[in-house]
């Protein structure tokens, strides 16, 4: 049986830039630290994967609060970490938090025909869960496996994640396609023989996507089109993807541009 497996932010919804990025910025206010990115900051930011990577990574000596030793440094960006993890539920929860166009249809067509589901993220399983849940509804939510945060040593782009996927999934490489939406997912998919689809997000239209099998503007649905940028698969999406797009991108028999 075919599986998919979805990224989950930029993936199943704008959350980097309309939930993780506001809850980064009240968390650092709340700490009482001199930060406070801007999208153009977050953008380039996010080529680090992982929460908790990408605050590690402009923490500067000095900074009122947080240790300069190593050990404690990790320790208060893991607890930095849970706080803005909080901030960001309690947003998701009050604001709510929309699914990007044919995520619904698709996760509904792929349910009926009885595919394997599951996202593979490097956000926190807590977040994952909040954004699936917002995105598709708990009922929708609970066949997916989440594999996500930690569960692996090395995040995207090295392929790890994808590989515990296929193994704890009992999946087969060549019934198994991946929707993403950046370069360092795409990267992960490809580097463990998975075609991609990647459905371009606010953040991530500007990388290069050349190995992804179909390049959207996102999977669409009739009311609101999808348009196709790339297409080296034998898919031919027309407005929205369908799981028959899905399934042709899984023959790579025949390629096109």
């Amino acid at each position: 049986m075919p599986t998919l497996l979805f990224d989950c932010d930029g993936v199943l919804a704008e959350s980097e830039r309309d939930a993780h990025l506001p809850a980064f910025n009240r968390a650092f206010a709340e700490a009482g630290l001199p930060i406070h990115w801007s999208e153009a900051e977050y953008g380039v930011l996010l080529g680090i994967s992982g929460g908790k990577e990408r605050v590690a990574s402009v923490l500067g000596p000095g900074l009122p609060g947080v240790p300069d030793d190593p050990d404690g440094r990790r320790a208060w960006v893991a607890s930095f970490h849970e706080r803005k993890g909080a901030i960001f539920r309690e947003l998701v929860a009050s604001e709510g938090l929309a699914g990007r166009p044919g995520v619904v249809r698709v996760v509904d067509e792929a349910l009926g025909a009885g595919w394997t589901l599951a996202v593979c993220s490097t956000a926190s399983e807590d977040s994952v869960r909040v954004i699936l849940e917002a995105a598709v509804g708990p009922r929708r939510a609970a066949p997916f496996a989440i594999f996500a945060g930690d569960v692996v040593a090395v995040k995207k782009p090295d392929p790890a994640i994808y590989e515990l996927a296929l193994e704890r999934l009992g999946a087969a490489r060549e019934e198994t396609v991946v929707v993403e939406d950046s370069r360092n997912g795409l990267l992960a998919a490809t580097g463990v023989g998975l075609p991609c689809v990647v459905t371009v997000s606010h953040f991530t239209g500007a990388e290069d996507h050349g190995e992804a099998s179909l390049v959207v503007t996102s999977l669409g649905d009739p009311d609101e089109p999808a348009t196709v940028l790339a297409n080296r698969s034998a898919a031919s999406p027309n407005g929205f993807v369908t799981l028959g797009d899905l399934e042709a991108v899984l023959d790579r028999r025949l390629t096109r541009r």
